[in-house]
């Protein structure tokens, strides 16, 4: 069960695995890393030294041969042969980022060719997605001989096989999910192609470009680095796996990007503000990217083309303002449509449900699926956004799922009822009649039963490692970087921390809907955190400074020149039980007159206490008592002999207030484990010594062996256990031919060893981290 919390959590932390301490220590010395970086690599399976050494320091030579792509070759001939003959080609792409980038690098890579060549960037709304026939046609009419399609086309029969009808052949060059049937093109490159063998499939539509480039122009990627600012660009805007080849990628990409002399990019990072030589994937994903999504998702995307491809930088500027000025109406779009959906999906008829159709009148198509994202992330419910045309009695939209529901399968099963659909399991675009809206929504509730999907579950959300607040620092951040470029399958770690307590806890923003507080520990560190969107915690927050967790990831922030380092939050939880340390050496009866819950480990002490205990409490003896599910106020009065046996205890009870006494009469933690001369001491007097009446003169044998009263009862319990001595009625004889036997592997050794460690968490620790292990055992189950 939870922690009886105040503030729990939205997601569900999944602590990884700590790494191989072997494994560690072999990449710190083979890297020469530090122990903290050596960890992260062990992590995310990077072992090997090798293999580590060329994930941090990746090469040209890691990547691979473009040549091996299925119909490479043959691409290239038929593309090859128009340039030879002058035919005129045009590079048909797509309008999202991917596709713009895509389109540009083959435009420019034609042109370098000497090709006759022009482009053209469908329209979301008059042509839709992938080659059209309508579209095709009024191409070749304006004298197009040879199609090349960049970030599409696998999909695209009916327009390719129209266009080979009127005698033009078309090249595709795509990424996208293959269907059954492949179209009759003159050649489809594509990494995942059934007939081929190319060794990584997950090249996005400008990964696969940037292969045709090479084998066109017999270039190495050094001499093709130029182009790679272009293909940073389109993988991380299309979310596309940064692993294997495309980790490289990237990676030289974001360099070419603070160096790049393209005027466009240089026009469109001026106006988004942002630093052209300090540029990231974050750079990319949350200022480049969108900008150049903006144009598609409202109209007509062709000038991001011609932005990045123009030489001219009066002209670069001016396109960027516009490009500029289209993301601003898009975000304002995005804001609007998403207020009012937000509160659609929070009537009381939608919060009783596990999916959400959401839709209003003539709203923009374009944006619906970035809204769609954020009810999503807001709710956790698979969510269709869509526009109202009151006038067809249509409504039309995009869907955005969570793990673990299948959008595409939970709408197949009804999409003959549907006007159009389209899409997988994450993510979905349709239009439907307004009369088949009730049909739909039936659907998707029908799909949690059938996909058997708890939607009430947290999601889950991987938790890299706990760290402390000093390791917030300049050179664990730069350790940290070293790992990216970020994005999907190499996510950017995600850390816990369990600060002492929070300070300087406000509220931010207009809405006052973002958090600010300051982590701090027990030796003073600092390190603020910001969390977006958690405006609505501040009170909690602010109530039990001592008992919030947080995790998120290490961010730098700069201001007049000096850099300090935060973490931007992911998630927090604040724990409602209040617990008081009250350990204590010293049982007095003042401690016993709440009207409270008092637990005991050992009988022996729950005896001896009995009369102090009020009328009015209550008593459980774990391993005699049946354990209640709910307690008030729960007093620990002694310290259980095992760690586990407390978790288990706190696992199976529920408790508003929790008060620890974790009395100790005798400290196995103090004494410690004997020592060799102190066995052989012990070893030596029973071999001596016969009818040693323990039971009687434990004391008197302590003061002559030197030995710690509670450490040598130990000892004789172990000497007995591994067959040194015999006890009968209290009196203690060494056998006379003693087993050889090794101490460490008696039962009793292990027992106070746990014994030790339990007592160095529960007696000996600062109270914020006993807190801790406390919540932290009472939030396992």
């Amino acid at each position: 069960m939870e922690a009886n919390g105040v503030l729990e959590s939205k997601y569900e932390w999944q602590l990884a695995k700590a790494a191989n301490p072997e494994q560690v220590t072999q990449l710190t010395d083979a890297l020469d890393v530090s122990p903290f970086m050596a960890r992260l690599l062990a992590a995310r399976g990077l072992t090997n030294p090798t293999q580590a050494k060329q994930w941090l320091q990746p090469t040209a030579e890691a990547l691979h041969d473009p040549s091996t792509m299925f119909d490479m070759q043959k691409g290239i001939e038929r593309i090859q042969l128009a340039v030879g003959n002058g035919d005129l080609i045009t590079v048909y792409g797509d309008y999202d980022a991917d596709g713009l980038t895509s389109t540009s690098l083959m435009y420019e890579t034609l042109d370098q060719l000497g090709a006759n060549v022009n482009y053209y960037i469908p329209n979301r709304f008059d042509d839709g997605y992938g080659p059209n026939v309508a579209a095709f046609n009024r191409l070749i009419d304006s004298g197009t001989q040879l199609f090349v399609t960049v970030d599409n086309g696998v999909a695209g029969h009916e327009a390719i096989s129209a266009a080979k009808a009127r005698g033009v052949d078309v090249v595709v060059t795509d990424h996208h999910e293959l269907p059954d049937e492949l179209p009759d093109a003159a050649a489809i490159i594509h990494p995942r192609h059934p007939k081929g063998n190319y060794p990584f499939g997950g090249l996005s539509g400008v990964g696969v470009a940037f292969k045709v480039a090479q084998g066109l122009l017999e270039a190495s990627v050094d001499e093709l680095s130029d182009e790679l600012d272009l293909v940073a660009i389109g993988e991380i805007a299309d979310l596309v796996p940064l692993d294997d080849e495309n980790h490289t990628l990237v990676k030289f990409g974001l360099q070419v990007i603070e160096n790049t002399q393209r005027p466009g990019l240089l026009a469109l990072m001026k106006a988004a503000g942002v630093d052209a030589s300090a540029v990231t994937e974050e750079t990319v994903g949350f200022g480049i990217a969108p900008r150049l999504n903006a144009l598609g998702r409202l109209g007509d995307a062709n000038p991001a083309v011609e932005l990045l491809t123009t030489f001219d930088e009066d002209r670069a500027e001016e396109l960027a303002k516009t490009i500029n000025g289209k993301n601003d109406e898009r975000q304002q779009l995005v804001k609007q449509i998403s207020e009012t959906a937000l509160a659609q999906a929070q009537t009381p008829e939608n919060s009783a449900r596990h999916t959400l159709i959401i839709y209003g009148k003539d709203w923009h198509e374009g944006v619906l699926g970035i809204v769609a994202s954020k009810i999503v992330e807001a709710t956790h419910k698979p969510t269709l956004v869509l526009s109202e045309n009151t006038e067809k009695q249509t409504l039309k939209g995009s869907g955005r799922s969570v793990a673990g529901y299948d959008l595409f399968k939970a709408i197949t099963p009804i999409s003959d009822q549907l006007i159009a659909f389209g899409g997988h399991a994450m993510a979905c675009g349709l239009t439907v009649g307004k009369a088949a809206l009730t049909t739909l929504a039936d659907a998707l509730e029908q799909a949690c039963l059938d996909q058997d999907v708890d939607l009430t579950k947290r999601p889950v959300m991987p938790v890299a490692a706990t760290i402390s607040l000093a390791e917030i620092n300049a050179a664990d951040y730069d350790a940290i970087h070293q790992l990216g470029p970020f994005g999907t399958d190499n996510p950017q770690p995600v850390f816990e921390v369990q600060p002492a307590t929070v300070t300087d806890i406000k509220t931010m923003g207009a809405a006052k809907n973002h958090l600010k507080f300051t982590l701090q520990d027990d030796d003073q560190n600092h390190v603020p955190a910001i969390a977006f969107g958690h405006g609505e915690d501040f009170e909690q927050v602010s109530a039990n400074p001592d008992d919030v967790a947080v995790i998120g990831t290490l961010s730098t922030n700069k201001w007049q020149g000096k850099t300090t380092y935060q973490l931007m939050l992911k998630d927090l939880r604040v724990s409602g039980v209040a617990i008081v340390d009250g350990r204590t050496n010293n049982l007095a009866k003042t401690l016993f007159t709440a009207p409270a819950t008092y637990l005991f480990f050992h009988d022996q002490i729950a005896k001896q206490l009995a009369d102090y205990l009020p009328d009015n409490a209550k008593t459980i003896q774990v391993g005699k008592d049946d354990l209640p599910t709910t307690i008030d106020h729960l007093i620990i009065v002694d310290c259980p002999d095992d760690l586990a046996v407390l978790e288990q205890v706190l696992q199976q009870i529920t408790v508003n207030e929790l008060t620890v006494y974790f009395y100790e009469r005798e400290s196995a933690y103090l004494s410690g484990m004997p020592s060799r001369a102190e066995y052989g001491k012990l070893f030596k007097f029973v071999a001596t010594h016969h009818d040693v009446d323990v039971a009687h003169q434990l004391p008197t044998l302590a003061d002559y062996l030197q030995i710690d009263r509670d450490k040598l009862i130990f000892m004789i319990q172990l000497f007995f256990e591994v067959g040194f001595v015999k006890m009968e009625a209290g009196v203690m004889n060494g056998e006379q031919q003693p087993p050889h036997a090794e101490l460490t592997t008696a039962a009793a050794y292990h027992e106070r060893l746990t014994r030790i460690d339990t007592e160095e968490k529960l007696l000996y620790s600062k109270t914020p981290q006993l807190k801790q292990w406390l919540l932290g055992a009472m939030s396992k189950a």
